[in-house]
């Protein structure tokens, strides 16, 4: 009986448990639904906000070595932007960049944007600041290959990028049954935007599928308030610019400024050859009807820049001029070749008016201190003669005898380039990167600088301030000594007499053996061996000089990508067969 009783008493609590664990599972599976349905919410709005989230990163210098990037001058005016772009390793390789760099020169500072929603890497893209909605960057089209450039892409996307809150949004622009006349420029590389009002202007640009680059000639404008674009047609007689890419394209009162840029010539049984645009137009707005601008070609007025390709232009609002530097010459020396000439000079052209070319050279600065015994000859009635002491230089050679800080402005220019990146803030020029080339190979420049245009005395490396202060003297030295090496007015004497780069002691004699011998006999009576010895003494105590100075050129010529041969040619011509950048 009270086996029967236990037996019951137990099969009565397992039968209690198993309930209140199905009761605990009710309970567990009631919770779960009611959370599910109290925080989707939550949720979704962390995701949402994980998949926006950008994040900033200060840099430890400019952007990796690149070309065909885009360099902005915020709307703001206090920074500048640089997107995109690609680089050629040594191995042959493409690689292509999407990410946002934000330079700030109050702090000389260089900061990196990354956001999951973003353009895909590319280069020769087109970008265009607007001041509206806290400053935006709007981005179109460019180009994209694999990483064995076995396939190619163009792209005719359209992105704004907020500088408010550092993230990208793509444009849709889709035309609706209304608008069905309204499309959008079609996929392209190597074009340029302009912005006029709050209109985007876009010409030109070129598609290469791998079997003919076509370039095209339209006119395309998007209206930023309504989201709009709208091809722009002419008359078939009407007088506008050929097809082109690579131009300059800078925006004025009056509308448009376009100047250059470059085009392939097919000539059915001749070769493919490159031609250097040298014209200059002005599309002519109308304000009360912007969709019916007009093309006037400008007259080549002043002093006008060489023909060349590469040449970038960026606009220098508070004077209303176009500074340009730099660029590239191709003349045709045989049927698979051609000579090079890279350019290092500026050019300014003042839009208002007819529009006029003027040279923007550097100043150099007037030398502070006691005034001069002449102010006191030329009061007493002396005359211009009178004006140099018998004991004074009339002139300080443009070659210091011992290296230094730069004594000449033209000492300071950056290396002779093309595809330069360019942009003014307020009165102040900054260039960085561009390219190089020797024969076949292409050199991508990472270098940048600035310059003050209301002084034009000298251009200042935008070195990281937390280099040491004897290591960025040297390097001081070093970018004069390159100014100084490349300099072809430079009289016979200096050019024998001082060491260059990628020279050793024993090359360095060698060409200058005559000239030491020569100055060894001035100071002695020695002859033959003797003579010979003092004279390489003298060469060895120039060459052990300029040492350092040489060691610290031949690093940063590394750096830009010349081996040994290139680094003793810097500066000068060479021979090429042509290059993908010119298109």
């Amino acid at each position: 009986m009270a086996k029967a009783k236990a037996g019951k008493a137990a099969a009565k609590a397992a039968k209690k448990a198993k309930a209140n664990e199905k009761q605990a599972k009710r309970e567990t599976k009631t919770a779960k639904k009611v959370k599910g349905k109290e925080e989707p919410e939550d949720d979704l709005e962390a995701i949402l906000e994980q998949a926006h989230k950008v994040t900033e990163e200060i840099s430890t210098g400019p952007p990796s070595r690149r070309a065909n990037s885009t360099l902005t001058a915020c709307p703001s005016g206090n920074y500048l932007w640089c997107i995109g772009g690609e680089y050629f390793s040594g191995d042959g390789k493409a690689h292509f960049y999407n990410d946002v760099y934000r330079y700030s020169p109050d702090k000389n500072e260089w900061r990196l944007y990354t956001s999951p929603t973003s353009p895909s890497p590319r280069s020769a893209h087109a970008v265009v600041p607007s001041p509206s909605n806290g400053g935006q960057l709007f981005l179109f089209g460019g180009e994209f290959s694999s990483l064995n450039q076995t396939t190619f892409h163009h792209y005719r996307d359209f992105w704004v990028f907020s500088i408010e809150t550092k993230s990208w949004e793509r444009i849709e622009t889709k035309a609706s049954d209304l608008l069905a006349h309204f499309t959008s420029p079609s996929a392209r590389s190597g074009h340029r935007m302009a912005m006029w009002k709050h209109y985007i202007l876009l010409f030109g640009g070129f598609n290469d599928p791998g079997i003919k680059t076509k370039y095209f000639d339209d006119l395309w404008m998007f209206d930023t308030q309504l989201y709009i674009w709208k091809q722009i047609e002419f008359g078939l007689t009407a007088r506008r610019p050929s097809a082109r890419s690579g131009f300059s394209f800078v925006p004025t009162a009056e509308g448009v400024i376009l100047h250059g840029g470059y085009v392939k010539e097919y000539v059915k049984g001749k070769r493919v050859e490159g031609k250097a645009l040298e014209d200059t137009w002005l599309l002519q707005m109308i304000p009360d009807d912007p969709l019916k601008p007009k093309w006037e070609k400008r007259k080549k007025v002043g002093y006008a820049p060489t023909p060349r390709s590469g040449c970038t232009m960026a606009l220098w609002a508070t004077r209303s001029t176009a500074v340009m530097f730099g660029g590239v010459y191709d003349e045709d020396t045989s049927e698979e070749t051609m000579e090079s000439v890279f350019y290092q000079d500026m050019y300014g052209y003042q839009m208002t008016g007819n529009g006029r070319w003027i040279s923007l050279t550097l100043r150099k600065q007037k030398q502070k201190g006691k005034k001069p015994q002449v102010t006191q000859k030329q009061q007493r009635g002396g005359s211009d003669t009178d004006m140099d002491e018998p004991d004074q230089p009339h002139a300080a050679p443009k070659a210091a005898t011992t290296p230094g800080a730069p004594t000449e402005p033209e000492q300071t220019m950056p290396l002779p380039r093309y595809n330069a990146l360019l942009a003014v803030l307020r009165n102040t020029l900054y260039i960085y990167g561009g390219i190089f080339e020797r024969g076949s190979r292409e050199y991508t420049l990472d270098d940048f600088y600035s310059l003050a245009l209301d002084k034009l005395d000298r251009f200042e490396p935008e070195a990281d301030e937390v280099e040491d202060a004897e290591v960025d003297e040297l390097t001081k030295q070093a970018q004069t000594f390159l100014g100084v090496s490349k300099d072809t007015t430079r009289s016979p004497e200096e050019t024998i007499s001082t060491p260059l780069p990628g020279e050793t002691l024993a090359i360095f004699y060698a060409r200058s053996r005559e000239y030491w011998a020569q100055k060894a006999h001035e100071n002695s009576d020695n002859r033959g061996k003797l003579l010979r010895r003092d004279g390489f003494t003298l060469a060895e105590e120039r060459y052990e000089t300029y040492k350092p100075v040489l060691k610290e050129v031949e690093r940063i010529l590394e750096e830009a990508g010349l081996d040994a041969e290139e680094i003793k040619r810097v500066g000068a011509g060479g021979t090429s067969g042509g290059s993908r950048n010119r298109r």
